[in-house]
């Protein structure tokens, strides 16, 4: 039947879903299969790796069980008897600390900015890892992810190679640590291992270094100022990078107070803190660096390389007071003698910029490479003129010289000094206060000295220093310099004549000599007094007073050369070194300062030869002793002169204290048991003052060390002796004037002694120090025979058996 156009068509029935619709989904199941089979896979591959790795890396890890016992470098250091440190060598600077004697604020510092879930974690800070990610790429303040075991492994064990496998080996070097150490091992470790800059290893040494102060003593606010160190050492060193040390501190005193290591007051009160930087040498320091050095060379000989390593500890016979009033004294005496000096000019030149902030770093880099001598300042010149000078010295600080001041350079400051020794804008000169806080213009010197004292009774050195500026001049005048020795020598040749029958009445003539070229077997030789003066006969006391050469000639002509060669090796001096002939008498061989003391050592012990010691002792980190040596007991074995002739030689040299060439002596310390001997030699290229009190003995010499003339009337007894008394004059205080008892064999008769053998008579007097020779300045009676004093004869009194002697004495 046909359709009806009329009625509406049935609408046909939906068509099922497309056939791509399953595929997709059926693909992204598979594409999800495949993925977490890759995922296993990978994750397998990685297990895999990982078990390999450990495999092959766990082998070969090093051996930590030393760590146990944990030993790092540690230097040589050098202290005084009285345990202050005088020296220090090695390439890491470090005071091993146990972990229970660290401040709890230092390790509260440290674990606040390196590692504050230390004790929490295995080793590896998982959490900390994931937290520094965020902080880092949220630009916040930059956060590291290594763990104090991760550092320790790295600083201990592994290079600074940046690889894969040094990380490798590092976090499983960490798990190894964790497993075998405690945890306050790992941080003991860590607190003295780490390199904080200034060449200190460990916090203990940075806070020396940065402080001046032991680590015990610190406060919160330099510990925070330390544990910025680890990170950058150089970038944070507080004294070359004050502003960025600045701005960790306080980021680190801020994760004190988060962590709860401090409370909010104590973070205010050590953000204000102001520290006090150690940015030079410590002002209240030693002056040893020559006994350092001494110190030093003895222990390498002994341990080798192991010295800078192994931890030793030597303690010296040095006391520090004692070494700080010699170091001033030496370096006064020179500085005195300099001021006497011609002016050699500025050490150098600099052009000053214009502008103002250019101007002080030009300063500060041309001071910089010409530090600070001590109290010998530099400075650069900005205005010189005939009546002032205004310089500069580091830190903008202007020092202006006007009056006295400008005396020691005047001709500097002459319109007609040469180019090279005029004053002017940019010179670099050398600058003092005064005792009345003015300034002086000044120089380095150029002239050396030494100085050593000796502890008579046992050979221990008391003090000594070798130059005026270790870092100016590193030879060792006290145990290097050989030098002629001058009139200092003259008691050696006056002791050898005791031996012969001479007494120091035995009277001898000063008169001119003269040997012609037969007799030296070279060139005529005409020796003279010091002062050109001769005055006749005289006794040996007075000969020797007065330093006399005729006199001392004389008597070495008397006793013979070879006899006085060998008797002078009793003291300690090589024959060789003291050629058999006449110029012996006047000190024409050559010793070193240190030879002299302990050569008068042997008068001021009564006769004994002691060897001067300077090590008491050596021990290891941990206080082991390795070596102590015990002051020397006097015995028979070790007496090299006769007692009495060390008591009339005693008799002999405090007149030469009293009233003769070094009277100055007694006169400034006003106590009467000081002996000893001036010396100059022939143009006074060397001066000598050597004396002792009976437990003190100190030599002092002053030179060039290219010999050349000191001046015309420069004397041992202007330049060398105000040294000497200067140091005595400390190092007696307390001291109780001493006299040393008459022995056997020894008689006073008519004021003087005499061995018995030789006088007629007399009794045996005590001895004290209040006589005089007759021909002293003032004439105070004489001691009759049995009261106290070492004494002097009246020309008529001397005894009859002397006359025979005396008449052979007044040949030639």
């Amino acid at each position: 039947m046909p359709s009806n156009p009329s009625q509406p068509s049935t609408p046909s029935s939906p068509k099922p879903a497309s056939s791509a619709s399953p595929a997709w989904i059926r693909w992204l199941l598979k594409l999800s299969l495949w993925g977490a089979g890759l995922l296993v896979a990978g994750a397998a591959s990685l297990l895999l790796f990982v078990a390999v790795a450990l495999a092959v890396a766990y082998p070969n890890l090093p051996d930590i069980s030393d760590l146990s016992d944990y030993r790092p470098k540690l230097p040589l250091r050098v202290y005084s008897s009285d345990g202050v440190m005088i020296g220090e060598f090695g390439e890491e600077r470090r005071n091993l600390t146990p972990i229970k004697d660290i401040p709890q604020i230092m390790k509260d510092a440290v674990l606040a900015i390196e590692d504050a879930r230390f004790f929490s974690h295995g080793g590896v800070d998982y959490l900390g890892i994931i937290r520094a990610g965020f902080a880092n790429m949220g630009r916040a303040k930059s956060q590291g992810a290594s763990t104090i075991t991760m550092q320790v492994a790295r600083n201990v064990y592994l290079s600074a190679e940046k690889s894969y496998t040094r990380k490798i080996y590092e976090i499983l070097l960490t798990f190894k640590l964790e497993h075998l150490l405690s945890k306050n091992q790992i941080l003991e470790i860590y607190m003295n291992q780490i390199f904080l800059g200034n060449r200190a290893y460990g916090f203990a040494a940075a806070s020396e270094a940065y402080f001046g102060k032991p680590l015990k003593d610190i406060s919160i606010a330099e510990a925070a100022m330390l544990a910025g160190l680890p990170k950058a050492p150089s970038a944070y060193n507080p004294i070359a990078n004050p502003k960025r040390a600045r701005s960790r501190q306080l980021y680190i005193i801020e994760r004190m107070q988060e962590n709860g290591f401090i409370t909010a007051e104590q973070a205010t009160a050590a953000k204000n803190e102001e520290l006090k930087l150690k940015t030079g040498p410590d002002a209240g320091r030693i002056h040893a660096e020559y006994v350092a050095e001494t110190v030093r060379q003895l222990v390498f000989n002994q341990y080798g390389e192991e010295t800078y390593t192994r931890g030793l500890n030597v303690t010296t016979t040095l006391r520090s007071a004692d070494q700080t009033v010699a170091y001033k004294a030496l370096r006064k005496g020179i500085m005195d003698y300099e001021r006497r000096q011609i002016y050699r000019g500025p050490e150098k030149f600099i052009d000053i910029p214009s502008k103002a902030q250019e101007i002080e770093d030009a300063i500060d880099e041309a001071l910089a490479e010409n530090p600070d001598n001590g109290d010998v300042m530099s400075a650069v010149v900005l205005e010189a003129s005939p009546k002032r000078i205004l310089a500069m010295r580091q830190n903008s600080e202007t020092v202006e010289i006007t009056g006295e001041g400008l005396k020691p350079a005047q001709s500097g400051l002459a319109d007609k000094a040469g180019p090279n020794i005029k004053i002017r804008r940019g010179a670099l000169i050398r600058v003092m206060k005064t005792p009345k806080n003015t300034w002086e213009i000044t120089q380095l010197p150029e002239v050396e000295g030494a100085f050593v004292a000796l502890d008579p009774r046992d050979g221990t050195v008391r003090a000594l220093v070798g130059g005026f500026d270790f870092q100016k001049n590193k030879f060792n005048h006290v145990t290097q310099a050989w030098r002629q020795p001058g009139s200092s020598f003259k008691p050696f040749i006056y002791s050898a004549a005791l031996e012969k029958g001479f007494t120091p009445a035995t009277v001898v003539n000063d008169a001119p000599l003269f040997f012609d070229a037969g007799v030296t077997g070279g060139q005529p030789w005409e020796p003279k007094n010091y002062d050109g003066n001769f005055e006749g006969p005289m006794s040996l006391r007075t000969g020797l007073k007065k330093s006399k050469n005729m006199v001392s000639i004389r008597i070495l002509q008397a006793i013979g050369a070879p006899y006085a060669q060998e008797w002078i090796t009793h003291f300690g001096f090589e024959a060789d070194k003291h050629p058999a002939y006449l110029t012996m008498a006047l000190g024409a061989g050559s010793v070193t300062p240190m030879q002299m003391a302990t050569a008068y050592s042997v008068f001021a012990n009564g006769g004994y030869r002691v060897n001067p010691y300077l090590i008491s002792r050596i021990t290891d980190q941990r206080g082991k002793v390795l070596l102590e040596s015990k002051p020397p007991v006097l015995t028979a074995a070790s007496r090299t002169i006769d007692a009495r002739n060390a008591f009339i030689m005693n008799s002999l040299l405090q007149e030469v204290t009293r009233s003769g060439t070094a009277a100055k002596a007694q006169a400034t310390l006003k106590r009467p048991d000081l002996f000893g001997k001036t010396g100059t030699t022939n143009d006074s290229i060397d001066t000598w003052f050597v004396g002792y009190q009976p437990t003190l003995t100190a030599a002092v010499w002053m030179g060039y060390d290219t010999p050349k003339k000191l001046g015309d009337r420069e004397t041992g007894g202007g330049l060398t002796l105000p040294i000497w008394i200067n140091f005595m004059e400390y190092a007696l205080k307390g001291v109780p004037v001493a006299e040393y008892p008459p022995p056997e064999g020894v008689v006073n008769q008519g004021g003087e002694w005499y061995y018995t053998e030789y006088a007629r008579g007399g009794g045996v007097a005590s001895l004290g120090g209040s006589s005089h020779d007759p021909n002293a300045a003032g004439g105070e009676q004489q001691p009759a025979p049995g009261e106290s004093g070492f004494g002097a004869p009246a020309p008529d009194t001397q005894p009859s058996d002397e006359k025979k002697r005396i008449l052979d004495l007044f040949k030639n």
